[in-house]
């Protein structure tokens, strides 16, 4: 079988924290198809390409024409129909992250044309509140969400709890922080759960997302406690914080959703 030829580019590239970064990209010579904000696409490179010198040795490809290909969330809005924004972690022992962490902006790599996934909102009744819930670089699809929803107007609120280890590894928070001054319909609730290693004291919520939702963070937020009838929960990162955090609302009466049996809490995990 032929090689797919790379058909499309890094636009932009910038450094979130070590180890963290978002690409934006662009297609070469096709138009980007439609999508639903929460949906992933495939990116690839060859294993020939170049790899972060500071990853795991890797044995030498025996393939090296063979594309390395990794499902990612869209960040971007699906407004914005001529880039792609992703918001990638380096996995120092995974194959293709530490060659993405590689890329420049100009650099070739391929992007699949077709877009899935069912992580989406188009299964929460517009009148119910939305609540997202994040770990590291699972706050992705929500970013594609709150970018194509911009969260203001009606009755319908929405929040994003998103955990991370240190302060400079809350992706987007400086855009979430803005989102929140910009209405009242939008809560943004970061928390770290080593507030010890921080540069500068650091003020707020410590812990992990699960700590948030007990401590009642959000009801002093909303002014109630989101309950089944009235919200729809969304998971996404790390396992042991969806499993967690899937008990915890379970115990509440919360039901995880599918299309055979539709419920409140909407799952993605990312490894």
């Amino acid at each position: 079988m032929a090689t797919p030829e790379l058909n499309a580019r890094v636009a932009e590239r910038s450094e979130v924290a070590p180890g963290l970064c978002i690409l934006r990209v662009v297609p070469e010579g096709w138009e980007l198809s439609d999508f639903l904000p929460g949906q992933f696409a495939v990116l690839g490179l060859p294993a020939s390409a170049p790899r972060e010198p500071f990853a795991d040795l890797e044995e030498p490809p025996k393939e090296p024409d063979k594309l390395i290909r990794r499902s990612y969330s869209i960040a971007s809005s699906s407004k914005a129909r001529e880039y792609l924004e992703f918001y990638v972690a380096l996995v120092h022992s995974g194959s293709l992250s530490p060659r993405l962490f590689m890329l420049r902006p100009g650099d070739p790599l391929w992007l699949g044309r077709k877009f899935t996934g069912l992580f989406t909102l188009a299964e929460v009744p517009p009148e119910r509140n939305v609540l997202l819930i994040a770990t590291g670089t699972g706050i992705a699809p929500y970013m594609s969400m709150l970018r194509t929803h911009a969260p203001g107007g009606g009755t319908r609120r929405s929040a994003v709890l998103h955990g991370a280890r240190h302060s400079w590894d809350l992706g987007y928070r400086s855009e979430l922080l803005a989102l929140q001054k910009g209405t009242d319909h939008f809560t943004y609730l970061p928390v770290i759960s080593r507030p010890e290693e921080e540069f500068d004291p650091w003020r707020q919520h410590t812990g992990y997302v699960q700590d948030l939702w007990r401590s009642g963070a959000l009801d002093a937020a909303w002014g109630f406690h989101p309950r089944p009838e009235d919200t729809h929960v969304f998971l996404c990162g790390n396992p042991a914080m969806v499993d967690e955090m899937s008990a915890i609302l379970q115990a509440e009466g919360f039901i995880e959703h599918s299309r055979k049996a539709p419920g409140q809490i909407h799952v993605e995990r990312y490894w």
